[in-house]
């Protein structure tokens, strides 16, 4: 009954064969039915390597410039979609792979309660560490207790506590990651797909919160567990580098908070903009250039402006 369910994994990577090759390795023990490969472009023999894997499964799809991870999870979801008509698929990162027994876990979970849009694994470092940047959330806009917690707690407020990890249930979220996410067919359907513009950052954010507003429910199972081998952010909490990435980082964080707050947005965002400039004191030398790239985020990000590309943002960073 369990492997009935048709279920592809959707991958999306750049520049990071290594890591590829670990995660692929690990998705090749998995009971999936194809794994959909979305290369953006990589220029370090990822397509040579890729065009040479010898597995039915996989699926390389090449695209002809890096669109970033929302533009490549769009682009690998909607050809996953069309072309194989899946019951549910699963997102990650190229640096991202699930434990062993993962997709059973998914299974029986799915099997047992059907009435999940989308589902989200525990993800964890290396090191058994429970990963931040993967930590699903509650938006405290629409629960009254998260709310009151972020009031007192900030982040940890609204994010789920190391407790609910070692949970055997299923607890409901408001806001999930791409790693682990499982989406079923019907909510694609209704939903759609991720933002491409978005480029990089926040679009699984942007995503889960939409499924919600759809009112379809998202689902954290502790019991299905990913790994992320990840380097986001410095050692210095808050810092982004290169530099280029604070602009769509930033940009999509403020675009998340007006989904997430509604008409309590503009209350949250004078709170936010002054940590974000001190922020910029952690930069030493480089401090004027991520003002800068601050300040094009913000008035970008308020516009709802998603025109500008990568080269546009490097050139900035460039700037004098």
């Amino acid at each position: 009954m369990t492997n009935s369910i048709k279920l592809v994994a959707v991958v999306v990577t750049y520049n990071r064969l290594e890591h590829l090759k670990t995660t692929l390795a690990s998705l090749a023990t998995e009971q999936c039915n194809q794994i959909v490969v979305v290369d953006n472009n990589s220029t370090d023999g990822t397509s040579s390597w890729l065009k040479e894997t010898q597995d039915n499964r996989l699926v390389p799809l090449f695209l002809e410039k890096n669109l970033g991870g929302a533009g490549g999870f769009e682009a690998g979801m909607r050809y996953a979609f069309e072309t194989y008509q899946p019951d549910w698929m699963v997102l990650l990162d190229d640096d991202a792979r699930p434990y062993p027994g993962a997709f059973d876990r998914f299974r029986e979970v799915v099997t047992a309660e059907e009435r999940w849009s989308a589902i989200a694994a525990a993800v964890y470092y290396p090191n058994g560490e429970i990963c931040p940047m993967n930590r699903p959330s509650l938006n405290p806009f629409w629960s009254l207790a998260a709310f009151w917690r972020s009031l007192l707690q900030g982040r940890a407020g609204f994010h789920l506590p190391d407790r609910d990890f070692s949970a055997s249930n299923l607890l409901p979220i408001d806001a999930a990651s791409f790693v682990g996410f499982f989406v079923s067919k019907a909510t694609v359907l209704e939903v759609g797909f991720p933002d491409p513009a978005l480029f990089l950052y926040g679009d699984d954010v942007l995503y889960s919160l939409k499924v919600r507003k759809h009112d379809r429910s998202i689902g954290f199972a502790p019991p299905i567990r990913f790994e992320h081998d990840c380097e986001t952010m410095s050692q210095i909490d808050g810092v982004v580098e290169p530099l280029w990435k604070v602009y769509f980082y930033r940009r999509n964080q403020i675009l998340a908070y007006r989904s997430a707050a509604g008409t309590w947005f503009w209350l949250v965002l004078l709170i936010i903009l002054p940590k974000w400039y001190l922020v910029g004191f952690r930069y030493g030398t480089m401090r004027r250039t991520y003002n800068r790239v601050l300040l094009k985020a913000i008035k970008d990000a308020l516009r709802r402006n998603l025109t500008p590309s990568l080269k546009d943002i490097q050139r900035v960073c460039e700037e004098d």
